[in-house]
């Protein structure tokens, strides 16, 4: 499900902090996509795009790869900065096995502004 953001639906404080944190990594390491995800108890990790040959992974996919190896195991929220209209498959994926069904992922721009929220 799909669900736009706009002034009139302000963003929770805690959702705008893990876009922020994607879309500093997203520069700072000057990567395709950057993205960050807050567990079951409030800890945010974040990560950048992995493009080695062998391991391609997403920044969202990581990100949820270093919640896990850290001891999560659920998650309130996700985001994504990318340029990409739609959060690929496989990041919905890998946040619904940790989240479970129904976990936000909020899609924002590189200028920070969240476009959609889609729900896993």
């Amino acid at each position: 499900m799909l669900a736009g953001m706009s002034e009139s639906s302000p963003l929770d404080p805690e959702d705008r902090k893990i876009v922020t944190l994607a879309r500093s990594t997203r520069a700072r390491n000057a990567v395709p996509e950057g993205a960050a995800v807050r567990d079951g108890t409030g800890r945010t990790y974040v990560a950048g795009t992995v493009a080695l040959d062998s391991l391609p992974l997403t920044a969202l996919q990581t990100a949820v790869a270093m919640a896990v190896a850290s001891g999560a195991t659920s998650l309130e929220a996700a985001a994504v900065v990318t340029e990409a209209a739609a959060p690929a498959d496989a990041d919905l994926a890998a946040v619904r096995d940790l989240g479970g069904p129904g976990t936000p992922v909020l899609l924002a721009g590189p200028d920070g502004e969240v476009h959609t929220t889609t729900r896993t």
